[in-house]
């Protein structure tokens, strides 16, 4: 038990946030590749944006906490986080258009 808590310290568990952040964003591409081998065709899922926007959330927050060191990553995942929450969007308001025209006109 020792030896767990002295592992624990706060860099550590930085470094395993990072780890999970990136295994996160990388599982994006499993899924896609998931997806359209199913299909036989190239697809992207709707969860490889969520997957992409909490990979990136993610690996924002780890590169804020690098400082200075990570000032190259926060810019790239700051533009690469508008193009995730705008697919997301773009999602919602295609179910909602569905959904206004399966609804039933009186």
């Amino acid at each position: 038990m020792a030896a767990l808590l002295s592992f624990m310290t706060v860099e550590n568990i930085w470094l395993a946030f990072g780890l999970f952040a990136q295994g996160m964003f990388a599982s994006r591409f499993l899924i896609q590749l998931f997806k359209s081998e199913m299909e036989g065709r190239s697809v992207i899922p709707e969860a490889f944006w969520y997957f992409s926007l909490a990979g990136g959330l993610m690996t924002l927050v780890y590169s804020i906490h690098l400082g200075k060191d990570g000032i190259p990553f926060i810019l790239g995942q700051c533009g690469s986080l508008f193009v995730y929450v705008r697919n997301i969007q773009l999602i919602f308001r295609e179910k909602r258009r569905n959904r206004e025209k399966a609804a039933p006109t009186e």
